[in-house]
């Protein structure tokens, strides 16, 4: 079934299966919520956010069970959400409030004190909108303004590919901040009637699964990879989506041989989550969800029209905007093909950005400029190898113990997940082409070939 809203979600299983389970959750205890429970709690909060008079909620996720009742219910009053990573550091959770009007936040209540000097007037007009930010790095992060209605939209497109049964418990590890794990963690269960187990953090991973007994696992490589590698799925696992990130083929046959089906989706941020899946056979060829048109161009760039999943746009960024939006038409910056069958394999990237297999995306220009500024020496390129971040320098060697001081203070700003691996100099000038860019490919970096 196809929802409006979230507030239509709810009611419709509250009316017609008011004691299934929709929650599952720890508070001292494995705890169960019902649709109807659900329901009754969004509705009460939401009624207390409205007498707030606050028009914009800045949410400090944590994936807990308040944390999904309050995004719902401030949806439900009218408020705009803006998902924040709590994990960030204070500086970019201030400079992301200030750019996006919040005027309310929810989370963490020592983390909520030292971001009130942040909070803004608020927004006019934030009904139904919801603000994700794209995995960039700090400088270049936009706000993408998607709403509840198309995000229950996008969550109708994963059901219709990948149909789930109220019998299903769909575990959800992932942050909901990010639109992956928003809507292929939590929305594509609700919206099926199945249950939607809520994971306990990073520190449970190691027994989320046997502890919840998920039938369902949406994951990241990185997730996942680390799942498989340590034995921490349970039996009753039966279907794995992965996402977000470019997956090694092992790692899927790894799961597969367990007896478990692997599908994998290839989406973004801005087309609220996935435009297409891999339902049967070879997990890279990827089948258009039904709201989605994709066709290429001349140059292989993926290119997406949906009527009902794209974005408003970047928020406050128009310009942005019709750069990658023109006549409805989302130009992705990834490349890809189409077999003989009209499934479609994703071969490359246009833009120069990294993919990690956890989902974070980096902005090479950008980051490379702050390393090459720091260091006073612009020969340097970034690439990836085997999921690590390699720096190469064209420079002596014995110069290594001065520029890792430099380099340690840099690192320190940024998540765990852009910080780098490692570091390799070379006696010869980097490989360039006639404009001057860099050639990666020389340099052994992944070009994320796939079919």
């Amino acid at each position: 079934m196809r929802f409006e809203s979230f507030a239509h979600l709810l009611s419709h299983y509250t009316n017609i299966t008011p004691d299934a389970a929709a929650l599952i959750y720890e508070s001292g205890e494995k705890k169960i919520c019902t649709f109807r429970q659900l329901n009754e709690l969004v509705n009460k909060r939401a009624e207390e956010l409205r007498k707030s008079g606050k028009s914009c909620l800045g949410i400090l996720s944590d994936g807990s069970f308040d944390c999904v009742v309050s995004i719902f219910a401030a949806n439900l009053a009218g408020l705009q959400l803006v998902m924040l990573d709590a994990n960030s550091t204070t500086d970019v959770l201030g400079m992301l409030i200030e750019y996006t009007d919040v005027d309310l936040l929810w989370g963490d209540e020592e983390l909520k004190s030292e971001l009130t000097g942040h909070l803004t007037d608020g927004v006019k007009n934030g009904k139904g909108k919801l603000l994700f930010f794209t995995s960039g790095t700090t400088d270049k992060t936009k706000a993408v303004v998607l709403t509840d209605r198309s995000l229950m939209n996008s969550a109708y497109n994963g059901y219709s590919m990948l149909p789930l049964s109220q019998n299903d418990i769909l575990m959800c590890m992932l942050p909901l901040n990010h639109v992956f794990g928003f809507v292929c963690g939590l929305l594509w269960g609700l919206s099926s009637g199945a249950c939607v187990a809520l994971g306990r953090g990073a520190r449970h991973y190691a027994d989320d699964c046997t502890f919840f007994h998920p039938t369902v696992l949406s994951a990241v490589p990185m997730l996942l990879g680390m799942l498989v590698r340590y034995n921490f799925l349970n039996p009753e696992l039966r279907i794995v989506l992965v996402g977000a990130g470019n997956c090694p083929e092992q790692l899927l046959q790894a799961v597969s041989a367990s007896g478990i089906r692997v599908c994998f989706g290839y989406g973004l941020t801005e087309t609220s989550s996935g435009v297409a899946i891999s339902v049967r056979g070879n997990p890279y060829a990827l089948e258009i969800c039904p709201d989605d048109e994709i066709t290429l161009a001349d140059d292989g760039e993926i290119l997406i029209k949906s009527t009902t999943c794209m974005m408003e746009g970047y928020y406050k960024h128009p310009e942005d905007t019709k750069n990658v939006l023109q006549d409805g038409i989302l130009y992705t910056g990834d490349i890809g093909r189409f077999d003989s069958k009209g499934r479609l394999y994703i071969t490359g990237r246009k833009k120069e950005m990294l993919v990690l297999e956890d989902g974070t995306k980096i902005f090479l220009p950008e980051y490379e400029g702050k390393i090459a500024a720091l260091l006073g020496n612009p020969e340097i390129a970034v690439v990836l190898r085997n999921g690590r971040l390699i720096l190469i320098i064209f420079e002596n060697k014995n110069e290594k113990p001065a520029i890792l001081q430099k380099l340690k203070a840099l690192m320190e700003t940024l998540p765990r997940g852009q910080q780098l691996n490692d570091i390799e100099f070379t006696n010869a000038p980097l490989p360039r082409t006639a404009t001057g860019k860099i050639q990666r490919y020389i340099l052994g970096g992944e070009n994320n070939d796939k079919g």
